[in-house]
């Protein structure tokens, strides 16, 4: 009997396809426990004290129970069985997973479930990452690291994920297939750091070219990430076809493009016109690539034209109806998964498809929902028949710094407008998060995955309290009026305001008379009191000992006491230009000292947590080599984008540079501090010379013949002009090691940084 059985599980096998679809594959792994597998990963034997079960059910739903010691979590897929778990150990258990802490030790006996709780949505599409977050945040992960994301996936209701992973892999056979050299495709595909944009479209081949064990790493590391979630019951959302081909494809394959030209700098590679009769011919190279390499999917994301004007030798039209096609022929049952950001969609290239055909990403919907609801980006008609998701942008480049749209995001989602909102919310198919960068503002992620489960709106101060004592495991007055504070403050940026993620760190800017915002595309707006963060801080700082050892509370403890500090530099900054408009020179003198000992005070307290620290990001990119020559490679790559983005024209005239400022260990002492450093040196150089003599004036020098408006101009105070880049590139090509070890106790650094802004 037992041999039968043998050689007919043999034959199923040998009938499965070696990566099948999503239905499929989640049928062959009924016989597992996934989510058992997840909680053995947060605390081991932590499974014993669970029962959890999979129930059919034609609503998503997750349900808490009781079983004599063991608590129960029912649900009708194991996504919503790890929603279940995580809101238990939240609400029940006060253990707070996220991503400075995915493991906890669990009690001998946990609290148990007196009442049965149930939670149902119809929000059964709960999608996450945007295509920068897999440049910005894991460009350089191993499968330990995403397997641990992968895990915060399912405990947050994640069941469509963006998996892009590899997706080099694909191109470089495809174009191999075309005639394409290694050389070739070494100019065009972009390096580790940088592949994101190279996927969509924006530029070709910066940061490479990609050594051939890296495409053998990534297709490793693709198929492990898919396995994993498909074991789950997720649906992977896998990289389509829309078009894309090198810049050089009309000489050298004779076909018929579209020249994108140039994104800030870099050039574009070039769209493959839909009428081109050998359109379909290379999307089914493509697509016969991809899934040879990582099996078919319901789901394909493709975002054409991405952040590109119209072009007149495009008909949009056939366009989408050739990339649907082309899609339809791998899927028929498939989906277009689309961002809607900036002009995309185009209401040409999709009005003509059919209900169910697409799914929109309403990109911004915390800032600026294109649904209905008011906003700069407002489309009357929505995505008209087309099914979308609201998503959670919350922070650009993975700039560090808190920040958060608590009413904006609970107004928008259960709609300020009924009309409006009705409108177009029976479309509303789920949730997503499209964040450019991860692992930061935890407490904006845990109250956007609860929001499919809770029917109802709630105020943000309840939610708070809540979340609090979850994210501690204790319930203390201080702690809970701190977080109240920054609800209310910084957390809380108002509509109207569109600024691209956190308040960009002073510290981090390219210094001149009038630094505001870091980068080019920031749009900063004032929004928020200095010394609210700072009165945060201290009420943090006051119960701190109290909590030395809490992981959760010191992690925040430094964040929080980072974002006091930078807010107090900002102030310092203010006094100490206006002293040397003021001619005050030993103020001057003294109050940039103490600006630069401020950011040595940063760099020190960020070294206490590794999540803050330089060296977690350029050692996951060493690690990521084989060889020596991969190692800088990889390691300029992480350098390069989180400080200049691109060469000397990309970083000053394209404006790229900064866009992924840190403020991490390492980076401000090393990089941020030297650029200070000289500027205000350059300025209290000027200012003294401004004390001597000027012997062209008095000898008939150069000066003597300019007019009184030139020398009244000349007696203004003038910027200082220093050529940044050149001292930014040289940092870019060293190899000084970082390392991701914490360095001191944050509690007694924080410490040291309280009394610094408290004591002057």
């Amino acid at each position: 009997m037992k041999k039968l059985l043998l050689i007919l599980f043999t034959i199923h096998c040998s009938c499965v396809p070696a990566v099948a679809s999503e239905q499929s594959s989640s049928a062959l792994f009924t016989l597992a426990n996934p989510v058992d597998e997840l909680l053995e990963r947060i605390d081991k034997g932590a499974s014993a004290k669970f029962k959890t079960q999979l129930v059919k059910s034609d609503k998503d739903f997750f349900e808490l129970d009781q079983r004599g010691t063991k608590v129960v979590v029912r649900g009708n897929t194991w996504v919503n069985i790890a929603s279940g778990v995580n809101w238990y150990l939240k609400y029940y258990a006060g253990i707070h997973l996220s991503w400075n802490q995915m493991q906890a030790k669990l009690p001998a006996v946990l609290p148990a479930v007196k009442q049965k709780e149930r939670h149902e949505t119809d929000l059964t599409l709960r999608y996450d990452f945007n295509y920068c977050t897999f440049s910005y945040s894991m460009a350089f992960w191993d499968w330990k690291r995403w397997e641990q994301e992968i895990d915060w996936m399912a405990l947050h209701g994640v069941n469509l994920p963006l998996a892009i992973v590899g997706e080099e892999c694909v191109w470089r056979n495809m174009l191999l297939k075309l005639g394409y050299t290694e050389e070739e495709i070494g100019q065009f595909i972009a390096g580790p750091a940088f592949l994101a944009w190279w996927e969509m479209n924006n530029l070709e081949g910066w940061g490479g070219p990609l050594p051939l064990s890296w495409y053998a790493r990534q297709e490793k590391l693709q198929k492990q990430i898919l396995a994993r979630m498909r074991q789950l019951g997720m649906h992977p959302v896998l990289p389509g076809y829309s078009g894309m081909v090198p810049h050089d494809a009309k000489a050298r394959l004779g076909l018929n493009v579209a020249d994108a030209g140039l994104w800030n700098g870099f050039q574009r590679p070039a769209n493959l016109l839909p009428t081109d009769p050998r359109f379909a011919e290379i999307a089914k190279l493509y697509f016969d690539e991809l899934t040879k390499l990582f099996g078919k999917a319901d789901y394909y994301s493709m975002d054409p034209f991405h952040e590109s004007n119209d072009d007149a030798s495009i008909d949009y039209a056939k366009a989408g109806e050739a990339m649907m096609q082309a899609m339809k022929r791998v899927n028929p049952k498939a989906v277009w998964v689309i961002q809607g950001w900036t002009e995309n969609p185009r209401p040409q290239m999709v009005d003509g498809m059919k209900a169910g055909d697409l799914l929109v990403l309403d990109l911004f919907s915390e800032c600026r929902p294109m649904f209905g609801i008011p906003s700069i980006w407002k489309r009357e008609e929505g995505y008209k028949q087309h099914y979308w998701l609201f998503c959670l942008l919350e922070n650009f480049g993975a700039n560090v710094g808190l920040h958060g749209r608590m009413d904006q995001l609970l107004d928008n989602f259960y709609g300020t407008d009924s009309s409006l909102f009705t409108l177009h919310s029976s479309l509303r198919k789920g949730i997503g998060f499209t964040m450019e960068g991860s692992e930061n503002n935890p407490v904006m992620f845990e109250l956007m995955s609860e929001l499919p489960w809770r029917p109802e709106k709630f105020k943000k101060e309840d939610w708070v309290r809540q979340y609090v004592k979850a994210r501690y495991g204790v319930e203390d007055p201080l702690i809970e009026r701190a977080w109240l504070l920054l609800a209310r403050t910084i957390y809380n940026c108002p509509a109207g305001n569109n600024q691209q993620g956190p308040h960009e760190s002073i510290f981090c800017g390219r210094p001149s008379l009038n630094n505001f915002q870091a980068s080019s595309w920031s749009k900063m707006k004032n929004y928020y009191d200095p010394y609210s963060t700072l009165e945060a801080a201290m009420m943090m700082n006051s119960v701190a000992e109290k909590y030395r050892g809490n992981n959760n509370f010191e992690y925040d403890l430094v964040d929080i006491t980072r974002q006091a500090l930078a807010d107090q530099a900002r102030l310092q900054y203010q006094r100490t230009i206006a002293d040397y408009k003021a001619f005050a020179i030993n103020e001057f003198e003294s109050d940039y000292r103490r600006f630069l000992l401020m950011l040595l005070m940063q760099d020190k307290l960020l070294g206490t947590r590794s999540e803050f620290r330089l060296g977690h990001w350029t050692q996951a990119a060493i690690a990521c080599g084989t060889t020596p020559e991969e190692q800088r490679l990889y390691e300029w790559n992480a350098r390069v984008q989180i400080t200049t983005w691109g060469n000397r024209y990309c970083a000053d005239t394209g404006g790229l540079r900064d866009y992924a400022h840190k403020e991490w260990q390492g980076l401000l002492k090393d990089f941020y501090y030297p650029r200070w450093e000289a500027y205000f040196n350059a300025l209290s150089d000027q200012m003294k010379a401004q004390q001597k003599p000027q012997p062209d004036l008095l000898g008939g020098g150069p000066n003597a013949s300019k007019t009184a408006a030139e020398l009244f101009q000349m007696a203004l105070p003038q910027e200082v002009t220093l050529d940044y880049y050149a001292l930014e590139e040289p940092w870019t090509l060293r190899q000084n090691p970082y390392t991701a070890t914490p360095e001191g106790s944050p509690v007694d650094v924080a410490r040291e940084v309280m009394d610094l802004l408290t004591n002057h």
